[in-house]
């Protein structure tokens, strides 16, 4: 027997965290603009090759110049069983390197921490399920079904040119999947030392981005102007900036509200649950979000010259209605900016919605009560969006489950998209170790 066959087989544990720093590493900043983003090749390219190098055969899918995905498909012990999609998205969100205090693609540790821009969006996630699989791969271990893996372009953006690409121009890669399993979801808040709740995402608020356009005569700056465009606009985001929108209880919402009563042991009127919301630390920013539809203004354009009254002004509104709402929220919507002003969908995706139950989510359980006994699962409703909106489209059920144990002070939810992006070095392990047993289940 050969010094290299004698070798340990690397555990996904131990592996993970220098993934993690590689991925970073690999600047794939998406601006929503692909002339002047990044692109997702060279990591892709990168998982590619980690694949093979265990033996899958990943197959490379570029929907624009450097806008690309990989897909692989890890073939199982039951054939006759639906397949399960496992996803995560290569591409990160712009950082500025002078408002961090580390380089935000060094992949540095530091604190107990990898560090970087995508370090918990979602590169995190993507260096568990190629740390597992590998793993296995080197064991020669068989899944119990199907999986499917997929590393993809463009989530930052809404997914158009990575999974909404694959679901419309490649629906062969989706052959046989019942269930997909993704980002956000699976970490912990700590309500103590016995109790920590770990949020499973079974929902996700749809996705609205709305253009307002006011027309109006256009005139010099100096005169009187009653119908002036900027004027009208600015009222009309002014009142949808301010307005609240009722409180509405999806089932999700109420499982999760429930479950908060008893653990927390406190009262929650479901009339007004924000006071029990409150309760919950930094994680309300993400749950207070799901009890209502919101409308955010985002942009504003109009005018060219200082003197000049322009005919036309603009406004972008981040809108995200609640799952199965939305032409109530369009209509609530209109009635708020008022007569006069053009409304325009510049990207709409619906809510989705399943229920916290079935063997999948038994499996997301007991993975986690295996390595934390101080694990209560809760299922929650995601206040943003994932690519799990593009599978659903098939009719695929989708969950977030991408596990991290964390320290009780970190404020998680302020890391997405955030100065000093960071994951826990530990919180990482712990993530490779659950994934690795919930597979084994799954």
């Amino acid at each position: 027997m050969t010094a290299e066959t004698t070798q340990p087989i690397p555990q996904a544990a131990d592996e993970v965290v220098e993934l993690c720093r590689e991925l970073i590493r690999i600047d794939t900043t998406n601006t929503g603009d692909t002339t002047t983003s990044a692109g997702e090749r060279s990591a892709a390219e990168f998982v590619a090759e980690k694949l093979a190098e265990v033996g899958l055969e990943p197959r490379i899918y570029e929907s624009a110049k450097g806008r690309t995905s990989v897909v692989a498909r890890y073939e199982g012990a039951d054939p006759s069983r639906p397949a399960l999609l496992l996803h995560g998205h290569l591409d990160v969100v712009p950082a500025d390197a002078s408002e961090w205090s580390v380089d935000p693609f060094s992949g540095e540790i530091k604190d107990g921490y990898v560090w970087g821009r995508g370090a918990v969006d979602m590169k995190d996630f993507d260096a568990m399920l190629l740390a597992v699989v590998r793993q296995w791969k080197r064991e020669g271990r068989v899944p119990p079904r199907d999986f499917v893996l997929m590393f993809l372009a463009d989530e930052e953006a809404a997914g158009t040119y990575g999974a909404h690409f694959l679901v419309d121009e490649h629906p062969e890669e989706f052959d046989g999947v019942s269930e997909a399993v993704g980002e956000v979801g699976g970490f912990s808040v700590t309500v103590n030392n016995d109790l920590r709740l770990y949020m499973i995402e079974t929902a996700e608020k749809g996705l609205d981005w709305l253009r307002l356009t006011v027309n109006d005569r256009p005139g010099h700056g100096s005169m009187i102007h009653p119908d002036n465009a900027v004027t009208r606009l600015s009222e009309a985001v002014a009142r949808v900036g301010r307005h609240q929108f009722p409180v509405e209880l999806t089932p999700t919402v109420r499982a999760f509200l429930s479950e908060v009563s008893e653990v927390l042991q406190i009262d929650v009127n479901l009339e007004d649950p924000e006071e029990a919301i409150a309760k919950l630390g930094p994680i309300a920013r993400i749950i207070g979000a799901t009890i209502r539809h919101t409308a955010n203004p985002t942009g504003l354009s109009a005018g060219y010259k200082e003197n000049v009254i322009p005919g036309k002004a603009q406004a972008v509104i981040d809108c995200r209605p609640l799952p199965g709402r939305n032409e109530e929220f369009l209509e609530q919507l209109r009635a708020i900016v008022g007569d006069g002003i053009h409304i325009e969908h510049i990207h709409q995706q619906p809510g989705l919605e399943t229920t916290f139950d079935g063997p999948l989510v038994d499996a997301m359980s007991e993975s986690l009560r295996h390595f934390d006994s101080a694990a209560h699962p809760v299922p929650y409703m995601l206040s943003g969006g994932t690519d799990a909106k593009a599978f659903s489209r098939l009719g695929i059920r989708c969950f977030g489950f991408a596990p991290l144990q964390l320290p009780a002070d970190l404020d998680f939810s302020a890391l997405f998209h955030g100065i000093d992006e960071r994951v826990p070095v530990d919180a990482l392990r712990f993530g490779a170790r659950v994934l690795d047993r919930f597979l084994s289940n799954s």
